[in-house]
């Protein structure tokens, strides 16, 4: 499946990505650092009425959250953590 973006669709997506960013950090502040003293390193959702499912495995709750909060509903973080880089591979 392939998805084509138009020129007109661009500065929606950069405003809606904005928005959401913006509002994951506010879930995060408001829910979520308060569970760093006991789970550090665990991933958290937080759904927008505040409402919390903790993993130690981001894919299990990405799923979770998505049966849970619906799609693009939900700040996913892992706990006392500001910023996570990954390197991926493809598996051969």
């Amino acid at each position: 499946m392939s998805y084509v973006v138009s020129e007109m669709s661009v500065p929606y997506l950069e405003e809606w990505l904005a928005g959401r960013a913006q509002e994951d950090q506010r879930l995060y502040e408001q829910y979520g650092k308060p569970l760093e003293q006991e789970h550090t390193g665990k991933f958290v959702a937080i759904g927008s009425d505040g409402q919390c499912i903790l993993d130690s495995d981001e894919l299990a709750l990405a799923v979770q959250a998505l049966s849970r909060f619906g799609r693009g509903n939900f700040a996913l973080r892992r706990i006392g953590y500001d910023a996570e880089i990954r390197w991926r591979r493809s598996i051969l």
